[in-house]
C-alpha cells in the first residue's frame, strides 16, 4: 500500500500522457449529445470517485448527476429510460456482474456509456461506448489508492475537455506535481492521538464529502476503526449527539467555497471537547494538518486523500495491523 501511494503522482502523469485520444473522443461525443442527465454506476471506492465527479460535473456544467443502484438491473431486472443521458461506470477490475449489467442496460436504453477502469479488456469495457483506461498498473494492495485517485483524475480530465474550462484543464495537467506535494504531507501527529479510539467522524462538503467517504472506508478497511463520514452541515442533525469529550474528528477542508463551513464545524466540535483535526489554516480550536493546495477548487480536495492515504497506512501499522492484507477482504469484489 505504501509503495502504491508513492506511485500516485507518476501514475497520474502516465495516465494523462496516455489517454489524450480517448478523452478527446469521449468529450466530443458528449458535446454532440448535450445530455440532460449523467448517471453513475459504481460501488466501494469507485462509488466515492463517482460522488466526487458528481459534484465536479454539477458545479462546472450545471448538469444533474445521479447515482444509479446497480441492483436495479441485476437483481430487480428493470431498465431505466436514459434517452439523451450519459452513463459513467467506474470499476477497477471491470468484472463485477452488477456494474456490468447496469452499464449494459444503460447502453441498451439509449445512454452513451463511458467506462473508467484499470482493465481495458474487461466485460465493462465491452459494455461501453468509450473506455478510459487508467493505465495504473497492477494494484496489489486490497485497499485501493492509486486507482481511486486516477479514476477521479480521469473524470476531471474528461470534464475539462467537455466543458472547455481552461483553468480546470491547467489544474488537472498540474496534478502530478500537486500530488507529489500531497504525498509529502506529514500527518503523524494524528497517529498517536487515535490511540485507544475505535470510532470517529470524518467531515467534508462538496467534492470533499466524497473524500470523507473514501477516508472513512479506509479507516474501516485498514485500521478496524468504525469511521463515519458526514457532511459538515449534516453532522448537526443528530450525529453530533455522540461527540463526547475526546471523540476524534477529522475535518477534510479544501480550498473551495465550503472550506469555512467545514472549518467552522471542526472548530465548534473541538470547542465542545472533541479531539478534532483540520486541513485548513482558518483559525480555531481544531488542530491544523498540513495540506497541498492545487490552485483550483475542483481539484483541491483530491490532494487531501493522497495525504490521508499515507497517514492511514502508518496508523494501521502503528495499531499492529497489516494494511496490505485486511481481514475478510479480497482485491476484486464481484457482486450481483
Amino acid at each position: 500500500m505504501r509503495q502504491e501511494i508513492d506511485q500516485i503522482p507518476q501514475v497520474v502523469a502516465g495516465f494523462l500522457d496516455a489517454s489524450t485520444d480517448t478523452l478527446d473522443a469521449a468529450a466530443a461525443r458528449l458535446r454532440e449529445l448535450d445530455p440532460a442527465l449523467l448517471v453513475t454506476v459504481a460501488r466501494g471506492s469507485s462509488d466515492h470517485a463517482a460522488t466526487y465527479l458528481k459534484y465536479a460535473f454539477e458545479l462546472t456544467l450545471g448538469l444533474p448527476v445521479a447515482s444509479v443502484g446497480p441492483s436495479v438491473a441485476s437483481i430487480y431486472g428493470k431498465d431505466l429510460r436514459l434517452e439523451r443521458a450519459a452513463a459513467m461506470a467506474i470499476s477497477q477490475s471491470g468484472k463485477s456482474p452488477d456494474i456490468v449489467g447496469m452499464a449494459q442496460s444503460a447502453r441498451r436504453n439509449g445512454a452513451t456509456t463511458i467506462a473508467i477502469t484499470n482493465t481495458a479488456g474487461s466485460p465493462l469495457a465491452d459494455a461501453s461506448d468509450f473506455t478510459i483506461d487508467l493505465h495504473a498498473g497492477l494494484e496489489k494492495s486490497v485497499a485501493a489508492t492509486k486507482t481511486f485517485v486516477t479514476s477521479v483524475v480521469a473524470g476531471l480530465a474528461l470534464l475539462a475537455r467537455w466543458s472547455g474550462d481552461a483553468d480546470l484543464a491547467r489544474a488537472v495537467a498540474a496534478l502530478p506535481e500537486s500530488l507529489s506535494h500531497a504525498v509529502a504531507c506529514d500527518w503523524s501527529e494524528m497517529v498517536g492521538a487515535l490511540d485507544g479510539h475505535s470510532a470517529l467522524y470524518v467531515l467534508g462538503r462538496g467534492p470533499g464529502f466524497a473524500i470523507a467517504n473514501e477516508a472513512a472506508l479506509k479507516f474501516k478497511e485498514t485500521c478496524n476503526i468504525q469511521a463515519e463520514s458526514y457532511s459538515a452541515a449534516e453532522v448537526m442533525h443528530g450525529p453530533v449527539a455522540i461527540v463526547t469529550p475526546g471523540y476524534p474528528v477529522l475535518g477534510l477542508a479544501a480550498r473551495d467555497a465550503a472550506e469555512s463551513s467545514v472549518a467552522e464545524m471542526a472548530h465548534k466540535l473541538a470547542g465542545q471537547g472533541a479531539k478534532a483535526f483540520l486541513t485548513s489554516d482558518l483559525p480555531g480550536a481544531a488542530k491544523p494538518l498540513p495540506f497541498a493546495a492545487t490552485g483550483h477548487p475542483i481539484t483541491d480536495p483530491l490532494a487531501l486523500i493522497v495525504s490521508f492515504y499515507g497517514f492511514v497506512e502508518a496508523l494501521s501499522r502503528h495499531r499492529g495491523l497489516n494494511p496490505d492484507v485486511p481481514p475478510a477482504l479480497k482485491k476484486v469484489t464481484e457482486t450481483v
